[in-house]
């Protein structure tokens, strides 16, 4: 069954090292267990959102200052 003229016949037995070999690799690759959130950047906080607005012409400055007053009066002030 798995001898062909004499000669052992390694196919699924390749096969098997293979998709080990390449499991291993993908894990070494992306890193074992290393959190997905330390490849993201940080959330932005409000005040970097309003900034981020006004610096791409989003809202005018007025609009700017209205809505940071209306953000530090909810957050204590906090940035």
């Amino acid at each position: 069954m798995f001898y062909e003229g004499g000669h052992h016949m390694g196919g699924m037995h390749a096969l098997w090292w293979l998709f080990w070999l390449v499991l291993i690799g993908v894990i070494v690759f992306y890193g074992w267990g290393s959190p997905s959130v330390q490849r993201r950047r940080p959330r932005e906080t409000p005040h970097e959102v309003l900034r981020r607005r006004l610096a791409n012409g989003e809202i005018t400055p007025q609009q700017y200052e209205e809505r940071k007053t209306l953000i530090d009066r909810d957050t204590g002030g906090k940035n």
